[in-house]
């Protein structure tokens, strides 16, 4: 399963890609808006750091426009995926994008019928909320499933990107049954290095090389 990083933090993009799981960037207006920089120039430095795709999404809500914004966009770096709204013009989007070789992200799933409208409209990565499903009284794992099993079904190339994670059991659910991308913030990736047990035993092979009096340097 591909490791995105869903922030516009440059530093910690930075930090997790010095570790060599980051297999891309996911952003958004919101996480644009945090981040207090002009879009544009925070997505052309995290296309410097990271060399798989990069989510940058358009704004408008009409397909013209959404071209338009497409067109700035994806002029910024080759790595550049265009992110764009599960509607009708979206998806008019997405198909004329994909026609031309342009990676797209369609985003705001929160239905299988919407994630097989979107993969029939040629999108590269489909983005279930499983977090934001959660929250509204829907269980977002099996939505990641019923998707798994239509795309299954037909052979679709578009990727299952698990999006709106919330904590490591999201991951580890997405993993065991067979998405392709999960994308979250920074903290929750770190997260999944933290066992008490690891900690424990650190703690232990520490305090006695201390008593050994030794050094390695």
């Amino acid at each position: 399963m591909k490791f995105f990083v869903d922030t516009a933090d440059t530093a910690e993009i930075r930090d997790l890609a010095e570790t060599g799981l980051l297999d891309g960037v996911t952003t958004n207006p919101s996480l644009i808006h945090k981040s207090g920089r002009k879009f544009v120039e925070v997505v052309e430095e995290i296309c410097g750091i990271v060399d798989g795709p990069v989510s940058a999404e358009v704004v408008a809500l009409d397909h013209a426009t959404m071209m338009k914004e497409a067109e700035v966009l994806r002029k910024i770096a080759d790595n550049v995926c265009i992110k764009v709204p599960l509607t009708i013009d979206g998806l008019k989007t997405c198909k004329a994008l994909s026609g031309e070789g342009t990676q797209v992200n369609v985003t705001l799933c929160f239905s299988a019928n919407q994630a097989l409208l979107a993969a029939k409209a040629g999108a590269t990565f489909i983005s279930p909320f499983v977090g934001r499903h959660d929250d509204n009284g829907f269980d977002g794992m099996q939505l990641i499933e019923d998707i798994r099993l239509i795309y299954d079904n037909y052979d679709f190339g578009t990727e299952i990107l698990v999006a709106s994670v919330r904590h490591p059991i999201h991951i580890l659910q997405s993993a065991k049954i067979g998405a392709d991308v999960m994308t979250a913030p920074p903290a929750v990736i770190k997260s999944l290095f933290n066992h008490v047990l690891t900690d424990k035993g650190i703690a232990g092979f520490m305090k006695d090389w201390e008593a050994t009096g030794q050094s390695i340097l």
